[in-house]
């Protein structure tokens, strides 16, 4: 696959056409004719779908469930999540995946920042050899999509509420605790995930990738603008807190553990407990070459 930057993501119309053969499923939708748009992201992932089943046919009625079946990425994602979060007699599954589908569908730069989350996780994590898995099975992926809905709901229909509701499942599903009002851009790569902690005041940028048991905390009891601001492509170690509103510069690099208190400057290395930054080391795009040294 070729490289699949957040820019590309972000640059396609969707209007390049191209004819895809489709592995002989009941469920399948027809190939998309050469005159309609198409989603280069959706035919790759309903592509890479397809070999897996060729490749091992005892994923065939769940591959055709939850991908072949499906007209559009979103509708996909929707009943994948919905899948996941649901609780039986509580919270139905199919309130649950209008709920999604409705927001995914509702405001394009969703659809975006999905589509460039996906390409992140490709691009970025060597141990993810399909985007298919990705959209499938990475808890990191899935919880930050739930949380770009719940972030809708809070941000921009007043429903705090339903929001929280996402936030308390996600959590609960995937280990991955993100306040609804946290800010967070795209092309974001929250590799194994657990235990990521974001808050509620939190503002993340583009291109940015942090490891498991990441904290953006706040330090205390004060309210409002509380939390820490995260800039573009920056790189956040595995068991890092960074805590309080403090700025963390475009293409910085926290090391693993580090306790940032202090703000850290543009393509500054940080590291320690209480992190300092070491003095001529700079980085450069270390979120996308995931470059851990220092």
């Amino acid at each position: 696959m070729a490289a699949c930057s957040v820019e590309k993501c972000q640059e396609k119309s969707f209007l390049k056409s191209r004819s895809i053969p489709f592995y002989d499923c009941p469920y399948s939708f027809p190939t998309t004719p050469a005159t309609m748009p198409i989603d280069e992201t959706w035919e790759q992932i309903k592509e890479e779908a397809q070999s897996d089943i060729v490749n091992e046919p005892i994923l065939r009625n769940y591959y055709c469930d939850l991908i072949l079946s499906r007209p559009s990425l979103e509708s996909a994602l929707a009943a994948h999540l919905a899948s996941k979060l649901s609780i039986p007699d509580i919270i139905p599954r199919d309130t649950l995946e209008r709920l999604l589908y409705d927001a995914l569908t509702s405001d394009p730069e969703l659809g975006c920042a999905v589509r460039a989350d996906l390409c992140a996780v490709r691009d970025r994590d060597p141990a993810c050899e399909k985007m298919v898995h990705c959209f499938l099975y990475y808890k990191g992926f899935l919880a930050l999509q739930v949380h770009r809905v719940a972030h809708w709901l809070w941000t921009y229909r007043g429903r705090r509420a339903a929001a929280l509701l996402l936030q308390s499942r996600s959590s609960e599903v995937f280990a991955v605790d993100i306040h609804p009002g946290a800010r967070i851009g795209k092309g974001i790569l929250l590799d194994h995930a657990t235990g990521v902690v974001i808050g509620e005041t939190a503002v993340i940028g583009n291109d940015v990738s942090m490891l498991h048991g990441v904290t953006l905390g706040g330090t205390g009891k004060e309210a409002g603008d509380r939390h820490p601001k995260v800039g573009d492509g920056v790189l956040i170690g595995a068991g890092a807190n960074v805590l309080g509103n403090v700025t963390i510069g475009d293409g910085a690099k926290i090391g693993a553990g580090a306790v940032v208190l202090k703000p850290v400057p543009d393509g500054a290395t940080a590291v320690g407990s209480p992190a300092k930054v070491l003095e001529g080391k700079k980085s450069s795009l270390p979120a996308v070459s995931m470059d851990h040294r220092f």
